[in-house]
C-alpha cells in the first residue's frame, strides 16, 4: 500500500525523524538528571524509554496536525518545489518550539522535579521574575543552548536527507476513478490514525499525564513524559472539580479543618517571628544528618530548640511554600494558589488571626517588589506592611538578579522589628540561596564551595541568619519571642535517600524560644501547613479557627503530611507513605525500613493502604469543596 502512496511514505519518514529527536532529548534529559533517576535501574529506564514513545507520538500528532493534513493531499502539485518548501516551513514552525521547550525543561526539571506544565508560564507574568530567571538560566546553563542548537541543526540535516520520490504512476482515464477512491480511502485512514495517535490509543479516556504511572513509579514518570505533551495536557486545566468520596459526616470524621484548643491557660501574647529560608533542604543541615553539612549556625541553634526530624514541605516551589507556611494553604492542584483561579478567595491566615488579638503584622522579602506575587498575597492574608527591595532603598546591596543580599537585609529586618510595638507577628523570606546562588564579593573566599552549586550560598545564608540572631538577641523584645525557622521547599540533592518521593520534600522545621522548655528532637510528622495551628496551640489560643494543618503539640492527633506533584497525591506518616492518583493507589512504601522506597506494599499491607487512602480521599474532597465554594476559612456566625 505505502509503495503506491509515496506522499504517505514520505510523511512517515519525516515523522520518524522528529520521533528520533524526541528520544534523543529524553536520553539527554536522563544523563543531565542522572542522580535523580539512577536508583531506578537499567531495566526500568529502558521501560521508560519504550513507554515514552507512546507519549511522544501523541505530542507529535498534536503539534504536527497541520503538517500531516497537508501531507496527505494526493495531487500532483504535492511534489512541486513551492509546496515542499511550504511543508518544510510548517514542519520547523511546529517542531522547533517543541525542541526548545524540551531542551529548557532538561534543566528546569532540577528546580521542580516534574515536567513543565501550564503553571510554568503562569509564573512568567509575575513582576520581573521571568526576566531574572531567563538571564540567570542562560549564564548558568549555557551548555543547554549548545545542545538545543545541535538538535535543530540535526533536524535540518536529517530532513534534507529524506529523498522525495514523485508519484510517476499512470494517469490513464481508465484508472483515474479507482485511483481517486484509493487515495481518498488512504487519506481518511491516515487522518483517523493521526487522531488515534493524538489521543494515545483506543482506551476509554485520552492519554493524559497520569497514564505515565501505569508504566513506572511516580519518580520515573518525568522520564516517560515529554514537555510538549505535559504542556498540551495541562493548558485546558483551569479549575478543580467537585469530588464526593464520602457523605459529609463520614468525611468530617476522617478529616476536619476546624480546630478548637480548649486550653485551661490564658492566651499568651508573645512576639512571633517566622523565618523562611530559601531552598534549605534537610539534607544540608549537619545536625539532622550524620555528616558536617553546610549550616553551622542552624546546627548550633538546633541544640537549644525543638526540631522536628520528620518535617516536610507541602510543595516544590517558593510560590507554593509561602502560602503553606503563613496561611496554611496546601498545594493539591496543578497551579500554585497565587496564580490559580481561586487566588481571589478569602483565606484566613495567621496574620488575620493574630491581628484580631492586637498584633502588628509585617512581611519582609528582599526581592524586587511584586516578585512571585508575594506582596499582594501577603496583604490579602492579613499582613499590614510589606518590606521589599523598594523599602530597603539601597541598591549597593542588590545581588544583580533577584534582590538584596541576605546579610544586610536580615540586619534591616532586625532593626525594623526593634521599631515595632509589641506584640508583633513578622515573617521574613530569605533570598540568597536561590539560583544563581550569588553571594557578596567580600565573602567569596569566606565560604568554601561544596559538592553542589547551592552549597556555598547555603553557607552564606546560614551566616546571615547567625548575624541576625546576634543583633536581635540584644533587643528588648527578643526573650519574649517565638521563632519558627523552616524552608520554603527542599532542593537539589546528592544523596539517594533525599531523592525519593518522601525524601525530596524533607525540610527543617525548628521552634526556638529563648529560655524556654522548647528543646530536643521530635519524630512527630509535621508539614508546613502545621506551623499555623502549632503556634496557636503553643500560645493557648482557645477560639475556633480554620486550618488544613494540625498542631505538632497535639499528642492525640494522627499526624501526617501530604503533597501533590504531577497529578499524584502523596500522604506521609511516621513510617509509611502512599501515592494516589484520582482513581487508584499507585504505591505504598514503608520508607522507615525501605529508605529508597523500592518495595511497593500496596498489595501486601491492605490495612495500611485502606486507612491512608481513606484519609487522603477525605482531604482531597474537603480541599476541592473549600476552594470551589470560597470557604477556606471559618464562617462568622
Amino acid at each position: 500500500m505505502l509503495k503506491s502512496i509515496p506522499n504517505i511514505r514520505l510523511l512517515l519518514k519525516r515523522l520518524t525523524l522528529i520521533l528520533f529527536i524526541y528520544s534523543l532529548l529524553r536520553l539527554i534529559f536522563l544523563l543531565t538528571n542522572f542522580n535523580y533517576f539512577s536508583p531506578t535501574g537499567f531495566k526500568n529506564i529502558l521501560i521508560s524509554f519504550l513507554a515514552g514513545i507512546r507519549f511522544d507520538i501523541s505530542a507529535i500528532a498534536f503539534t504536527n496536525s497541520l503538517f500531516i493534513l497537508l501531507h496527505l493531499i494526493p495531487f500532483k502539485f504535492f511534489y512541486t518545489k513551492k509546496y515542499q518548501t511550504l511543508l518544510k516551513i510548517i514542519f520547523f514552525l511546529a517542531n522547533i518550539p517543541a525542541i526548545i521547550l524540551n531542551s529548557v525543561d532538561i534543566i528546569y526539571f532540577k528546580f521542580t522535579l516534574k515536567r513543565a506544565t501550564k503553571d510554568a508560564f503562569d509564573l512568567a507574568g509575575i513582576g520581573d521574575d521571568f526576566k531574572n530567571s531567563i538571564t540567570g538560566f542562560i549564564s548558568s546553563y549555557w551548555y543547554i543552548f549548545i545542545i538545543l542548537g545541535l538538535m535543530i541543526i540535526l533536524m535540518f540535516k536529517l530532513y534534507n536527507k529524506i529523498k522525495i520520490i514523485p508519484d510517476n504512476s499512470s494517469n490513464k482515464d481508465s484508472s483515474f476513478k479507482s485511483k481517486v477512491i484509493y487515495n481518498t480511502s488512504a487519506f481518511i485512514f491516515f487522518v483517523l490514525i493521526t487522531i488515534l495517535g493524538a489521543r494515545g490509543g483506543f482506551q476509554l479516556r485520552p492519554l493524559n499525564i497520569l497514564h505515565a504511572a501505569e508504566y513506572a513509579s511516580t519518580e520515573d514518570a518525568p522520564l516517560i513524559l515529554n514537555t510538549s505533551f505535559t504542556l498540551i495536557k495541562s493548558f485546558d486545566k483551569t479549575s478543580l472539580t467537585p469530588i464526593k468520596y464520602f457523605d459529609d459526616k463520614t468525611e468530617k470524621s476522617l478529616f476536619n479543618p476546624i480546630h478548637i484548643y480548649n486550653s485551661k491557660q490564658d492566651f499568651q501574647k508573645m512576639n512571633i517571628v517566622i523565618i523562611i529560608m530559601e531552598s534549605f533542604s534537610k539534607e544540608y543541615i549537619g545536625a539532622l544528618n550524620n555528616y558536617e553539612g553546610y549550616t553551622p549556625f542552624v546546627d548550633s541553634l538546633i541544640g537549644k530548640s525543638l526540631v522536628f526530624t520528620n518535617a516536610f514541605a507541602n510543595g516544590k516551589k517558593s510560590i507554593e511554600g509561602i502560602p503553606a507556611v503563613i496561611a496554611g494553604i496546601p498545594i493539591l492542584m496543578d497551579e500554585p494558589f497565587i496564580t490559580s483561579p481561586y487566588s481571589g478567595n478569602k483565606i484566613t491566615g495567621i496574620a488575620d488571626i493574630l491581628k484580631s488579638e492586637g498584633y502588628k503584622t509585617s512581611f519582609f522579602h528582599g526581592g524586587s517588589n511584586g516578585t512571585m506575587g508575594f506582596e499582594s498575597f501577603t496583604k490579602s492574608v492579613g499582613f499590614e506592611n510589606y518590606y521589599g527591595r523598594t523599602e530597603y532603598n539601597n541598591e549597593k546591596d542588590f545581588d544583580g538578579k533577584w534582590g538584596i543580599f541576605d546579610e544586610p537585609f536580615f540586619q534591616y529586618f532586625a532593626n525594623n522589628l526593634n521599631k515595632m510595638s509589641t506584640p508583633f507577628l513578622s515573617c521574613i523570606f530569605s533570598l540568597s540561596s536561590h539560583h544563581p546562588y550569588t553571594i557578596p564579593e567580600q565573602y567569596k573566599n569566606k565560604f568554601k564551595k561544596g559538592t553542589l552549586p547551592i552549597h556555598q550560598s547555603i553557607r552564606y545564608s546560614d551566616y546571615s541568619l547567625k548575624r541576625f540572631f546576634e543583633t536581635a538577641s540584644k533587643m528588648s523584645w527578643f526573650n519574649n519571642t517565638l521563632f519558627i525557622i523552616a524552608a520554603d521547599h527542599a532542593f537539589d540533592s546528592e544523596y539517594s535517600i533525599y531523592q525519593t518521593p518522601v525524601g525530596k520534600y524533607r525540610i527543617p522545621i525548628i521552634f526556638y524560644k529563648p529560655n524556654s522548655d522548647l528543646k530536643g528532637k521530635s519524630e512527630t510528622v509535621i508539614q508546613q501547613i502545621d506551623i499555623l495551628p502549632s503556634i496557636m496551640d503553643y500560645m493557648h489560643y482557645s477560639k475556633p479557627f480554620f486550618s488544613f494543618g494540625q498542631s505538632a503539640f497535639d499528642s492525640t492527633a494522627n499526624h501526617s503530611a501530604f503533597n501533590y506533584l504531577g497529578g499524584v497525591y502523596q500522604i506521609i506518616s511516621k513510617d509509611y507513605s502512599l501515592q494516589y492518583n484520582e482513581n487508584r493507589t499507585l504505591a505504598l512504601n514503608n520508607y522507615s525500613k525501605d529508605s529508597l522506597m523500592q518495595i511497593n506494599l500496596k498489595d501486601k499491607e491492605s490495612i495500611f493502604k485502606d486507612s491512608f487512602e481513606r484519609k487522603l480521599k477525605a482531604i482531597i474532597q474537603e480541599y476541592n469543596y473549600e476552594m470551589l465554594n470560597n470557604k477556606f476559612r471559618l464562617e462568622n456566625k
